[in-house]
């Protein structure tokens, strides 16, 4: 009897275990080892001219990644960014993407990829601003927009499989920290 006791305490703790990491692998606070998760990735993949660099750093207890660089529309290019593929993807309950920032007072992306962004340019994006205090932003998926008329209108949470953040579109020069990036 005492033997099926342990097995079953057992078994719950396992259950809860791997439902506690699955979340934590939708949420991020940049504070293990976020290099093994994250890319770096610029324009430069397809002749552009952006450059740029994603650091993993903490002031004190808050630990975060810093995105700065110098986008360039030049040569067809325009976006320097660091994203991460998901493990799994999100419950179908989501209903967008949540982040804590702060940056130099230029705008910046969400990029989210699925399942059905099949090409390199394919992507759903929402533009988010910064300041030079910690300012908590949540973006809505229906607030994201499809890069082109072969997307369907929003993304749909079950179907994510990357988020980046992303500086796009025009010339500036780049420094924006996330602290936390998670859905809701």
């Amino acid at each position: 009897m005492r033997a099926k006791f342990v097995g079953l305490v057992s078994s719950l703790y396992i259950i809860g275990s791997t439902m506690a990491q699955a979340d934590e692998k939708l949420a991020e606070d940049f504070s293990k080892s976020p290099e093994t998760r994250w890319d770096y990735v610029a324009d430069t993949v397809m002749g552009g001219v952006s450059s740029g660099q994603v650091q993993f750093s903490s002031e004190g207890n808050v630990a975060f990644a810093r995105l700065t660089g110098t986008v360039s529309t030049e040569n067809n290019g325009g976006f320097i960014q660091f994203r991460r593929k998901l493990p799994d993807r999100p419950d179908e309950g989501v209903s967008g993407v949540r982040l804590l920032v702060r940056g130099n007072g230029e705008q910046y992306f969400v990029h989210l990829r699925t399942r059905g962004t099949v090409l390199p340019w394919q992507y759903y994006q929402a533009e988010f601003p910064t300041s030079e205090e910690w300012t908590k932003i949540s973006l809505p998926l229906s607030g994201f927009k499809a890069s082109g008329a072969m997307l369907r209108a929003i993304p749909v949470a079950d179907e994510i499989t990357t988020v980046g953040v992303v500086a796009y579109g025009r010339d500036h020069e780049v420094r924006v920290d996330v602290s936390e990036i998670d859905f809701y």
